[in-house]
């Protein structure tokens, strides 16, 4: 087919517009002979694919944005995030399609079983979140316990306090019952934020009212008026209010509860499906028809929270969106109790991708170039492993096995990829230029980690380079997914307490196992134990925890290899409880549960790789409790040997 010269055509464009359509539907490829800058793409000569060139949409430059294929050609795609993010105002949002995101990632995705973070972890992950341009960060349920209430202070001052070029600041939450208890710790731990917001809930839900609640529905509203207007009278201006189990709840009862919390003071006012349970069409309906029928919803603004029960939190959190709710509760890789929550990366690239076309023109301020480094640090610091094949973010969101989508990719990448892997910050490893052996340096290696979303210095640069270059002595090539298990073993770990020093084992088809572990203490003092065991990793544990002395429970063992061959890295995870665990007070039904601690490692020896996990996990079990491992104060040049 003739090529169609439309250079002249884009240059007729208003500047920066640079999509071009067929039929009015999908993005358009081009296959220039070389990848175009964007200035350089007015002047360039294209060669049409496919069909003839039908129609040329026009639109916002900023609405708009250029992707790179492997091949040289270009995609364009809606790049959303891209826009203007609009000024603050807690009740109001000036672009009527910009969707606030509100992450729940250290509050509701805490709660999942094993994922305990320490207030460093805490700290570490709603940094990233900053970079992400969340534009709230729920920092945790500050009455649960004292522990929390001051990582959420931390949170609050640290990144609640970190203004941009661009002014932004994300808004810092603290959750809360209705209760003046709660409330109060709320505000104790986001006050210090510029921006600070209590999120206090209620169940609504008849079988909550009924059995949990024991309360009549008018009690119910009493109570949740009163305590929305008290916290607005300790001085926060920001207040979002949950009718909890709203998506059970009947209609009308939420229609007056609603609006007696907005005269209270409420500004935003979130829609949970607590359990899952309603479908996209319904829950759609729902805040349709909240919007329509709730007296003063046109001064507030509407969100969503969506469970995945029923493996529909994606599609009901976007049903909510196109339908009138500008503001939706997410979490990094959709962790949370249960079935998990929403995912943050799911609901944030539909809306890119989809936003424009099918959506009514939304968009968000999330920065999505930072996504792949924020959903492995969550996956590294709660234990939380990302399935393979999660949308997005999972290990095979962007892997081709099958022949005919092999040849589609290799002739056109976007064929079968509806967006760039870059576009979430990931970069293929054939991509990047750089092969990392034995021979490299540290400058390749630090470079090689930049393009991955890292940036390390001193220390940490220092050792993640020493298990680089051990690696890299036993392996050919060392791949990606290799760098990430060594950054996850050196960067991503519990405030060190225990440390392994050294490792020996025996092992073999008769007798017991043996191994001896030493260990460096707090106080910088080695200690050396011994045991036999049903194996080697029964072993070792045994001996770290003659050494630790730490009475622990082992929940969940796995290993898996980062890659493929005899030499690859394992990488384990174990999940531990101890005797005298960690207790928090869980948010909707007030008990005190018991927490229990992840931890991983990774290694070219699957026991070493064992030991490090459950040191890990140890050391968090250490670092949450007040008094430390008693050992001897005074360093010592000679290891001791537990007794």
């Amino acid at each position: 087919m003739a090529g169609v010269n439309v250079a002249t055509v884009v240059s007729q464009f208003p500047k920066g517009v640079e999509d071009v359509r067929v039929g009015g539907v999908a993005p358009f490829a081009f296959a220039p002979s070389r990848v175009c800058s964007s200035s350089s793409l007015s002047r360039a000569s294209f060669a049409l694919r496919g069909k003839e060139f039908a129609s040329i949409f026009r639109t916002d430059q900023s609405a708009w944005s250029r992707r790179k294929s492997v091949q040289g050609g270009v995609l364009v795609r809606a790049s959303s995030g891209e826009r203007k993010r609009p000024k603050y105002i807690p009740n109001k949002i000036d672009d009527p399609n910009y969707v606030r995101i509100f992450d729940t990632t250290l509050r509701d995705g805490e709660q999942s079983p094993g994922a305990s973070l320490t207030s460093k972890e805490k700290l570490d992950i709603a940094r990233q979140l900053a970079k992400l341009g969340v534009d709230i960060i729920e920092a945790g349920y500050p009455r649960s316990s004292p522990d929390d209430l001051e990582a959420v202070k931390m949170i609050a001052k640290e990144v609640g306090n970190h203004v941009d070029d661009d002014g932004y600041v994300p808004v810092i939450c603290g959750l809360s019952r209705c209760n003046k208890a709660d409330i109060d710790a709320a505000w104790e731990g986001v006050k210090h934020a510029l921006r600070p917001r209590i999120h206090t809930f209620i169940a609504t839900s008849e079988i909550h009212m009924q059995h949990k609640l024991r309360k009549t529905p008018e009690e119910v509203i009493q109570i949740a008026s009163e305590m929305v207007a008290y916290a607005r009278s300790l001085g926060c201006d920001d207040v979002e209010f949950s009718p909890e189990d709203a998506g059970r709840s009947d209609p009308e009862f939420l229609y007056r509860i609603l609006s007696e919390v907005i005269k209270a003071g409420a500004t935003t006012l979130n829609i949970p499906d607590t359990v899952g349970y309603t479908l996209p069409v319904e829950f759609g309906g729902l805040i349709a028809k909240i919007k329509a029928n709730t007296p003063g919803a046109e001064n507030v603004i509407i969100s969503t929270h969506c469970q995945n029960d029923l493996g529909l939190a994606t599609a009901n959190t976007l049903s909510g969106a196109y339908n009138g709710a500008r503001q939706v509760e997410v979490t990094i890789n959709g962790i949370g109790e249960r079935a998990g929550n929403a995912s943050l990366e799911e609901v944030v690239m539909a809306i890119k991708c989809r936003g424009d076309q099918l959506l009514g023109g939304l968009h968000t301020g999330i920065v999505t170039k930072h996504i792949s480094v924020a959903s492995r640090m969550v996956s590294d610091l709660t234990g939380m492993v990302v399935q393979p094949h999660k949308a997005i973010v999972g290990a095979n969101a962007f892997a081709h096995e099958s022949g005919i989508h092999q040849d589609g990719m290799l002739k056109f990448k976007g064929t079968y990829e509806i967006m760039s892997p870059d576009e979430i910050g990931l970069v293929r490893s054939d991509d990047a230029g750089l092969v990392l052996g034995k021979l490299s340096g540290r400058h390749a290696l630090k470079t090689r980690l930049q393009q991955l979303g890292y940036e390390l210095e001193g220390k940490k640069l220092d050792d993640v380079f020493k298990r680089f270059k051990a690696v890299a002595e036993k392996k050919k090539t060392v791949a990606d997914e290799d760098l990430e298990a060594l950054l996850s073993d050196e960067v991503h770990q519990p405030a060190t307490i225990w440390s392994l020093l050294d490792l020996q084992v025996v092992c073999g088809t008769m007798g017991l196992s043996t191994a001896t572990v030493k260990l460096v203490g707090p106080d910088g003092a080695q200690m050396i134990g011994s045991c036999i065991g049903t194996g080697p990793v029964d072993a070792a544990y045994k001996a770290v925890d003659q050494i630790v002395k730490e009475p622990v429970t082992l929940l969940e063992y796995s290993m898996n290899s980062v890659t493929e061959g005899i030499d690859a890295i394992a990488h384990t995870r174990v999940v531990l409880r101890a005797e005298n665990s960690y207790s928090v007070k869980h948010p909707q039904s007030g008990q005190s549960v018991q927490r229990s601690f992840s931890g991983s490692g990774a290694g070219e020896d699957v026991v070493v790789s064992s030991v490090r996990a459950y040191v890990s996990a140890l050391n968090k079990i250490l670092g949450f409790q007040i008094s430390r491992p008693s050992v001897t104060s005074a360093r010592s040049e000679e290891p001791r040997v537990a007794a």
